[in-house]
Parts: structure tokens; C-alpha cells; sequence
């Protein structure tokens, strides 16, 4: 029989938002809610069902029963907090983008090597569905080589006026900023599906109108891949409309995903080869959130990466295709995000990614 397995969550926000239901649907016990502000951090562990509420990590590793950490605090701090769940043996879930830097990146698989802990990082959407549909097709040749790549993904999420970001999304020291926040999504998803980065070519801007800071809200980044592949990825968070499609051409055929369906197309023709049926209607006078749309799909995958999580801790094979996300995954997507960030304050100029 399985033993359970208990877990600190350490972040108030998305720690309770995502991670503290889709662990326990993972089978673990939450057993603390860590975060800075003791009167908040209670409220939340309470709205959530957790019984300690704790204002340091260093409180939650002394309780009985933890053995895993999951890290949702600001990109600003993932690295000590992972050393101290790490110094401590523990199993260590951190959140993206990964760190501030390949420096903080690399420091980090040193240590979980040493320690001999399981480690991954919240690169939850490798499960989405037609995500894996498309790393499939791929796989079984049905676009032959693939040569050229298109992204582009504009959402209003920090143009809602219902949602308030913390201050430190709007803080580029702090590791704030959309390239961090979805862009290392995008930078998984291709190294997933067609391997490792080459080269990149980049440039960042704000577009929302006011004054809350000095991180970027949406980015360009060009890129060819070892493979010999080439494409960009176009993305906004302070777009006023949601719009978006991701396509993969190849020599024999091309690949189309546009809310979440995905369409193949080759000289046998098109069709659907994971049709979506339309969501139902919400109820009269209800109108979610994107932040609420987000936590409906993100945490039935977040539940699957901690599947991953507890069967490796386990010391299980994984279940499926999509191999759990971990830090040697973070260290390289910190590469590209260096030489991304070196070259849009260049002007755009083409900085290979170092291996």
C-alpha cells in the first residue's frame, strides 16, 4: 500500500488557489499554508481547510508529516526557499519562472543532485490536452521535420479590473513580468515538442496605461532550434480581447491548435484530431474572472504534475507520455530567458543560448 505523503504549500495566492487543491486530489495532506502576513495567511489556510498556518518555511518543516514543499512565493525568492526545503531532504515543487537567473538556476540542480531529492516545476500545462495531442502527432511523424512555428496568445488578464496582482508582478527585479510568467510556459512547451533552443532574438514592452511598475506585459521572441527549426512566439497579458493559435508546420504536414482544439493538415486532407465540444453557457448574469476561467483549467493539471510528483517520490514509472517538468528543465528554459532578456536590451540583437 501507498504511504500518504504530506506537503507544505508555500504561497498564499496560487499556493491556495492551485496547488492546495490539486495536491490533495493527488493524494497528499496539505498539512501548512505558509506566507509573510501572519493575519492573511490564517484567513486563507482556513478558507482552504488547512490546519497551520505559518509565517516562515522554517515553521512548517518542523511540524510532523512534511514531506514535500511546493513553492509559490515570488520568482524573487524561489531559490532560498527551495535550498531550505532542500537542505531540510525535502521533495521540492517550485514554481516558474524558475529562478531570477541561470546563476540561481544552476545553483539549485547542484543542490537536489546532492541531496538525492525529487524536484519539479509548475509547468502544469504539459498536461493540457491538446497540448499533449500535439506532442503525439509529432512524435508519430505526422508532420514529417518540423521547419516553422507560430504562437501567439493575447489575453486581458491584467487589463480586468476584478483582479489585482501582486505588486511584485509589476516589479522586473522582483522577477515580475509576462515573459516570466507565461513565456517560460512557451519556452517548455517547444523544448517539449521539438527540443532545445539554438538562438533567440527578442524585444519586451508595456502596453498597459498606467504607472504600477517597470516589468514587461507582452514580449516578441524569435528563436531557431537546434532541430533547424525556426518561429516566434507573440504573447500579451494586457490585451483587451482574448485571441490566439499555435501552429507547427513540417515537411509533411501542418499542426493547428485554437481554443483547444487541434487540427492537423497533410496530403490526405484536414480534420480534427482532438475536437473540443463548446463550454457550456454560464449561468445568467454571472461573468468569470480570467483569473477564475485560469484556476478551472490550470488545476486539473496541476493535480496530474502532482500525480507525477507523488509517483517519482514513490519511486514509480510514470503514468503516460508526459514526463514530469523538473530543474534540469528550469536551468534550460533560464538559459533561453537570459538570452532573451540580454537581447532585448540590445535592441533585438541575436544572442545564441548557451548549452
Amino acid at each position: 500500500m501507498t504511504t500518504s505523503l504530506g506537503a507544505a504549500v508555500v504561497g498564499t495566492g496560487f499556493g491556495a488557489r492551485v496547488h492546495v487543491p490539486a495536491l490533495r486530489a493527488a493524494g497528499f495532506d496539505v498539512v501548512a499554508l505558509v506566507g509573510r502576513d501572519a493575519e492573511r495567511t490564517s484567513r486563507r489556510a482556513t478558507r482552504v481547510g488547512v490546519d497551520h498556518a505559518c509565517t516562515s518555511l522554517a515553521e512548517a518543516l518542523a511540524l510532523p508529516g512534511v514531506d514535500a514543499v511546493t513553492i509559490s512565493a515570488p520568482p524573487a525568492h524561489h531559490a532560498p526557499l527551495a535550498h531550505e526545503a532542500i537542505d531540510a531532504g525535502r521533495h521540492v515543487i517550485c514554481e516558474k519562472p524558475f529562478t531570477l537567473d541561470v546563476g540561481e538556476a544552476s545553483a539549485l540542480v547542484d543542490a537536489v543532485e546532492r541531496a538525492g531529492v525529487v524536484h519539479a516545476l509548475g509547468h502544469e500545462l504539459r498536461w493540457f490536452p491538446e497540448r499533449v495531442a500535439v506532442a503525439q502527432a509529432i512524435r508519430d511523424g505526422a508532420i514529417g521535420d518540423a521547419r516553422l512555428v507560430s504562437i501567439v496568445d493575447f489575453v486581458p488578464l491584467l487589463g480586468d479590473p476584478q483582479i489585482r496582482m501582486p505588486a511584485w508582478f509589476y516589479d522586473a527585479s522582483a522577477g515580475g513580468g509576462w515573459f516570466g510568467a507565461s513565456g517560460s510556459h512557451a519556452i517548455d512547451m517547444l523544448r517539449l515538442w521539438l527540443g532545445d533552443f539554438a538562438s533567440v532574438s527578442a524585444a519586451t514592452s508595456i502596453m498597459r496605461g498606467d504607472e504600477r511598475g517597470d516589468a514587461d506585459d507582452s514580449f516578441t521572441l524569435q528563436f531557431r532550434l537546434r532541430s533547424g527549426a525556426q518561429g516566434v512566439v507573440q504573447q500579451s497579458g494586457a490585451a483587451w480581447a482574448s485571441a490566439g493559435q499555435t501552429v507547427v508546420s513540417g515537411t509533411a504536414g501542418t499542426l493547428r491548435v485554437q481554443s483547444g482544439q487541434v487540427w492537423l493538415a497533410n496530403a490526405d486532407g484536414g480534420r480534427a484530431i482532438h475536437p473540443v465540444e463548446a463550454p457550456a453557457a454560464a449561468p445568467a448574469g454571472a461573468k468569470p474572472t480570467q483569473l477564475e476561467s485560469m484556476t478551472s483549467y490550470e488545476t486539473p493539471a496541476y493535480t496530474r504534475l502532482c500525480e507525477a510528483f507523488a509517483r517519482a517520490i514513490h519511486g514509480e514509472p510514470p503514468a503516460g507520455d508526459v514526463p514530469l517538468p523538473t530543474f534540469h528543465d528550469g536551468l534550460a528554459a533560464m538559459r533561453v530567458m537570459d538570452a532573451a532578456r540580454a537581447s532585448a536590451a540590445a535592441g533585438g540583437t541575436r544572442v545564441e543560448v548557451g548549452a
